[in-house]
């Protein structure tokens, strides 16, 4: 990581400034000219810049977050989540035969109203902005984020809540978009405060980036909102060890001292994390940090992110070198997210061989193999020799 003030384009910025998250949001790097400023562009970069920002998919990456890149290598990790490269025109230009959905996951299928996903029976997804601090360049999402830069409608989300209330059956509403941490506390309080008010809303999740990407929103004052609506978790991505950084760590040790647990759920990369140390890394730094992995993502077949995409052998290679090898804690679970939306599916790697009413055959992460019993029916109403159990 380098200091700031080592980067000519913020020589000038102070101490104040760089800690304030409105000014991180209003200074997000946004053109070519200014990442020239800070990153030595290779030729891919500068050709997906010119030509693929806009149409595709706009640029924003947070001053923070682009002074953690390597200013020489086009292969850091960091870089490549955040500056486009000519690759995104895969599946993305109308004239190609190779297009693949906008909508891979088909929420738009499942949404009964605008901003509301209602998928599963007893919970919703509820996204109530399009903005985020920085554009991945591995979103999903892209066919919504950054199009307006908005937080949704006041009408639209009370219509939202509404349709919650007159539900009982929803018991869980996760808040994503864009990232709701970029709402104002005032706007973020309110809408809190009427899901909470509702009595079958067991859970509120909150799905963010921020403090892998923008750490300094992670302040008392939110953190102290936030602490008032438990139980309340909050669902981050890190995806690379180099992601946890000492800015970081405070803002999620601010977060679980405010009794807010804390899961990851990374998004598997080729050519970023899709090696097994490194999600050991990362694992190992998130758990110092009182973050629990939770789920790694294979990457959507999303138009512009092919080149992003392993793959699933790769995922199970590594939950499978991961088992064993670190703490069950610090083992995520690897999931699919359907196409057509057919939900999370998880997939492990063959730990059970066979199975018969008597026993079933497993392997263990070394290749060992175990047989385990299947229990016995026995007639509980009775002791061993006949007589009633008391």
């Amino acid at each position: 990581m380098r200091s700031f003030r080592e980067i000519p384009l913020w020589k000038d910025v102070t101490a104040g400034q760089w800690e304030d998250w409105r000014w991180q949001l209003d200074n997000r790097i946004t053109t070519l000219e200014q990442l020239q400023q800070i990153l030595d562009l290779g030729e891919k970069e500068i050709q997906g810049l010119e030509q693929c920002c806009p149409p595709f998919f706009r640029l924003a990456i947070t001053p923070y977050y682009a002074s953690l890149m390597d200013p020489g290598k086009e292969n850091c990790p960091l870089r490549q989540q955040g500056v486009p490269t000519i690759l995104e025109q895969y599946g993305n230009h109308p004239s190609r035969e190779d297009q693949v959905s906008p909508d891979p996951l088909q929420e738009e299928a499942s949404s009964p109203m605008p901003g509301l996903v209602h998928r599963y029976p007893d919970r919703v997804l509820l996204l109530v902005t399009d903005q985020c601090a920085m554009y991945c360049r591995h979103c999903t999402r892209r066919r919504l984020i950054g199009a307006a830069e908005q937080a949704r409608s006041a009408e639209q989300i009370q219509a939202a809540i509404d349709y919650i209330r007159q539900r009982p059956v929803i018991r869980d509403v996760l808040l994503s978009g864009g990232d709701p941490l970029l709402l104002e506390d005032d706007q973020l309080d309110g809408m809190l405060k009427q899901l909470r008010s509702i009595d079958h809303v067991e859970i509120i999740r909150i799905g963010t980036r921020m403090p892998a990407v923008m750490p300094q929103r992670i302040n008392q004052k939110l953190c102290k909102i936030l602490a008032g609506y438990a139980p309340l978790y909050l669902n981050l991505q890190f995806n690379h060890p180099r992601e946890v950084t000492a800015p970081a760590a405070v803002a999620c040790n601010l977060l679980a001292d405010a009794g807010i647990p804390l899961g990851n759920q990374s998004v598997l990369l080729a050519g970023i994390n899709d090696c097994a140390q490194v999600l050991k890394e990362l694992s190992h730094q998130l758990l110092k940090i009182r973050v629990r992995p939770y789920y790694l993502y294979q990457c959507d077949p999303a138009p512009g992110i092919e080149h992003f995409r392993t793959k699933v052998a790769a995922g199970i290679k590594i939950v499978e070198t991961l088992r064993g090898h670190t703490s069950g804690l610090g083992v995520p679970t690897f999931c699919i997210d359907a196409p057509g939306g057919g939900g999370k599916i998880p997939v492990m790697p063959p730990y059970l061989i066979s199975q018969t009413p008597d026993r079933v055959v497993l392997r263990n992460y070394e290749g060992k193999i175990y047989t385990y019993p299947e229990a016995q029916q026995i007639q509980r109403s009775a002791g061993p020799q006949g007589d009633p159990l008391r």
